[in-house]
């Protein structure tokens, strides 16, 4: 996680400065780098996921191949900064650590960035990283609320750079190939669709507890990292370091399960179905299993209805089944009133007959959930301007979903969308 500076100063000389330059910055960097087919990224914040997501796979990929460049990088924990260095030097990069990722949106040569903070952080970032003339890739869900996504995705309207939001998942084609036969009539009219996410943690230990952190030693915040920067936009506490190495049982960073899986699942329905924002969701679940101080539900799972779409859906309800105590799974698919497309993990789709099971049309897998290939698109659009498999747009469909459940599991009862204020009532 990165250090930030909120004043209200230097936020507006940021604001007022995008009109003019970012149309120009991103001029300007399709222009070089369709020239060297090589570009530069900086990490704003160095942690897991930064490490052993994107390092870990990009290092064998884009990196080796001489098409990407690690810049420079920050957070506020300047071990885990140091970490992260040590990692890219391994892989042939020599990072620039900094304490402020302002100072990353100040670097000329860094062509984008990748925002690989909390939650609470993605929407002040992004809209700053887009302001400093950016383009961005920021991990999922796009943004922590779904206000936030809505002043996000303006943000890239207003200045026509790139945002990949970080559903590594639509990098696989299956689902873009799935909607053109959705499309074409192949399994009728849409009635529903189902999809999960179940994992199967220790007893001892629930989900998002980690087990490496020796908290006993951290009683007192270490003399290296910025909490009060950590926290930022989110309510300001005392130290506690459960709320930052474990920060996805807690509301004020994150929507658990909701936000940190559900995302990935149902932004592949919503993408295979054409859907957009739902009509109303219901949310269900409860700390069933480890009543250990989390605010957020152990198991979970959510209803969403969606409305009719031209030769796609007269109507239709989506069921995301989630739990971390049993990784027994459910097929993934839509059901329409002439075919069943089944979902099969890195392998594609088949459209079935429902009564005989008969395959009436099939595809393969193309591309894959890669983080390297969600790149590697994001780099085509950057360059190429080709589409995103994850845009802002697809980014906050999926946000507003699970963000939605959440609201109506907190709230005990069912939320409705407000189409014209884009709102959750």
């Amino acid at each position: 996680m990165a250090r930030g500076r909120l004043s209200r100063r230097g936020f507006l000389k940021s604001t007022v400065a995008a009109g003019a330059a970012a149309t120009l910055t991103a001029r300007n960097v399709a222009r070089a780098a369709g020239a060297n087919d090589r570009l530069t990224v900086a990490y704003i914040g160095c942690g897991h996921i930064a490490q052993q997501g994107h390092l870990k796979e990009l290092t064998p990929t884009l990196l080796k191949e001489g098409k990407l460049g690690i810049l420079a990088a920050c957070d506020v924990y300047q071990t885990r900064a140091k970490q992260f260095q040590d990692m890219a030097k391994e892989a042939g990069q020599e990072v620039k650590l900094v304490g402020d990722y302002h100072d990353i949106l100040a670097m000329k040569d860094v062509d984008y960035v990748t925002i690989a903070t909390p939650e609470h952080w993605h929407a002040k970032m992004a809209i700053d990283a887009l302001s400093a003339g950016k383009h961005v890739y920021v991990e999922k869900p796009i943004t922590h609320t779904i206000e936030e996504a809505k002043q996000v995705v303006a943000k890239v309207k207003e200045t026509g750079l790139k945002l990949q939001v970080g559903v590594q998942g639509m990098s696989d084609l299956s689902y873009a190939s799935a909607h053109e036969a959705i499309a074409a009539g192949k399994i009728g009219s849409v009635v529903n669709a189902q999809i999960e996410y179940c994992r199967g943690y220790p007893l001892e230990r629930g989900p998002w507890r980690d087990e490496d952190v020796d908290f006993d030693k951290m009683a007192t915040v270490p003399g290296d990292l910025d909490w009060k920067a950590w926290l930022g936009p989110a309510p300001q506490r005392p130290w506690d370091p459960h709320r930052y190495f474990e920060w996805r049982n807690y509301k004020d960073y994150s929507g658990g399960v909701a936000t940190d899986l559900f995302v990935h699942r149902i932004t592949r329905i919503i993408k295979a179905c054409g859907l957009k924002f739902p009509v109303r969701v219901a949310g269900m679940g409860g700390i069933y299993t480890w009543d250990d101080g989390r605010e957020l539900p152990d198991s979970f799972e959510m209803l969403a209805e969606y409305p009719k779409i031209e030769k796609i859906t007269n109507g239709m309800t989506v069921h995301v089944l989630g739990t971390m105590a049993n990784r027994h799974t459910i097929e993934h698919l839509v059901r329409g009133t002439k075919g069943t497309l089944i979902f099969f993990r890195n392998k594609g789709w088949e459209v079935r007959e429902p009564r005989t099971e008969k395959v009436l049309d099939k595809a393969e897998t193309v591309g894959g959930e890669r983080i390297s290939l969600h790149h590697a698109n994001l780099h085509e659009a950057i360059r190429d301007n080709k589409p995103l498999n994850c845009p802002a747009e697809l980014g906050q469909y999926g946000l507003t979903a699970v963000a939605m459940a959440n609201l109506s599991w907190f709230n005990k009862k069912m939320m409705t969308w407000d189409d014209q204020n884009g709102q959750a009532l």
